[in-house]
């Protein structure tokens, strides 16, 4: 991705989140990172993301995404020091987020995987977040999520994250920061 197109990506993003009254700082505009997973389908397949802290304790950020565009199945394994991976929470504060998480899965869900990758998605269990709802996702859970046709803003409350450890369902994928 040229660096031009991540900055009119970063523009785009930081605009969306001023709208919902979320407003950055210059060096936070410039830290959005812009994720497509390495299969240069961004407004497909893909995620936009500000974190604002990341200690060893916990973390907070906010992700950002584009009408329909889906954040392909991955989980938070467990790590090396006896953590049990990531827990977080996910608080919709516009648009509607569509998550989906092992379980039984949903009966005519609402949304789908991109066509072409349905083929890398294994959970099915719809949890439909408009703003003000939140749903928590346990540590080592497959999870993705996708947006409805507005977009849509997620606050991600978190333990620790470390997104170089997570584990896509999809093995051409690449979490790599792409700004």
């Amino acid at each position: 991705m040229a660096k031009l197109q991540t900055k009119d990506y970063q523009a785009i993003v930081s605009n969306m989140l001023a709208d919902t009254g979320v407003i950055l700082t210059q060096a936070e505009q410039e830290a959005i990172e812009i994720a497509d997973f390495g299969l240069n389908n961004l407004e497909k397949t893909g995620l936009q993301l500000i974190t604002y802290v990341n200690t060893e304790r916990y973390c907070a950020k906010d992700l950002v995404l584009f009408p329909h565009q889906t954040c392909p199945e991955h989980r938070h394994p467990p790590r090396k020091n006896g953590d049990p991976g990531k827990l977080e929470t996910f608080r919709c504060r516009k648009g509607t987020a569509y998550l989906y998480v092992e379980g039984a899965p949903t009966i005519s869900p609402i949304a789908s995987p991109p066509a072409e990758d349905i083929q890398y998605y294994t959970v099915f269990h719809e949890v439909v977040l408009h703003p003000g709802e939140q749903y928590t996702i346990p540590e080592n859970t497959k999870h993705w999520f996708k947006a409805g046709e507005e977009g849509a803003i997620i606050s991600e409350f978190s333990s620790n994250s470390e997104d170089e450890s997570d584990i896509f369902t999809d093995p051409r994928i690449k979490r790599v920061q792409n700004n």
